[in-house]
């Protein structure tokens, strides 16, 4: 798979000399395929390694999602309580 991958990126490399295009599209596929090795070893199964970094990314997120519940429900508290009051007082 590896041969082929780099078979591939030599010849769009070559086809850039005729169309430039094709040299966005070998560093792309080079991009993409250096990333994909990078984060191929990085799983919980393997080596039993923790990232520090996964956490951090939960916890900001857990905290900015705290954040906008408190604001949302701060700005929308009064609204909620006069529908309440509409939907209970009596028509007539």
């Amino acid at each position: 798979m590896f041969i082929l991958l780099l078979v591939l990126i030599a010849v769009l490399f070559g086809s850039g000399f005729l169309h430039p295009v094709w040299w966005v599209a070998a560093a792309v596929l080079i991009y993409g395929s250096t990333r994909r090795g990078r984060d191929r070893g990085r799983g919980r199964g393997r080596g039993g390694g923790y990232d520090p970094g996964d956490y951090r990314d939960y916890r900001d997120y857990r905290d900015r999602r705290e954040r906008w519940d408190r604001r949302y429900d701060r700005q929308n508290q009064a609204r909620r309580r006069r529908e309440n009051r509409r939907d209970h007082e009596p028509h007539g």
